[in-house]
């Protein structure tokens, strides 16, 4: 699986409604102590992962995230631009910049950041 698959997986599991299947596909392309952290959360493996995208799918049924950037990579990061696609079409962006574990090509560590990032002046 290329980096780019691995991560469009891994953004399908934040739309995936079915606890079982949202588990399988962060199993696939997380390690297993793999961590996320956002302004609103740090967890660690993939059971509390996708308890929490449960969380955050319960407060925005139909919500869906999308890459909206390539996956810009060095040694083993990476980072990449995403949409949280509300039901009612309007957006909210995000980047979030990950750790790979290189001998399995699974992510080891993800780090969300919400909104654009502001510019001087």
């Amino acid at each position: 699986m290329t980096l780019e698959e691995t991560v469009d997986l891994y953004c399908s599991a934040w739309s995936e409604p079915d606890r079982e299947k949202r588990l399988a596909v962060l199993r696939e392309v997380l390690t297993p102590e793999a961590t996320y952290v956002d302004p609103r959360t740090d967890v660690e493996g993939h059971e509390a992962l996708a308890a929490h995208i449960e969380q955050v799918l319960a407060t925005r049924p139909g919500a869906r995230i999308a890459r909206t950037s390539v996956v810009d990579v060095h040694h083993d990061r990476a980072r990449f631009a995403w949409h949280l696609v509300q039901s009612d079409g309007t957006t909210l962006p995000g980047i979030d910049i990950v750790e790979i574990d290189l001998a399995s090509g699974k992510l080891r560590s993800i780090l969300g950041f919400f909104g654009p990032l502001v510019e001087l002046g």
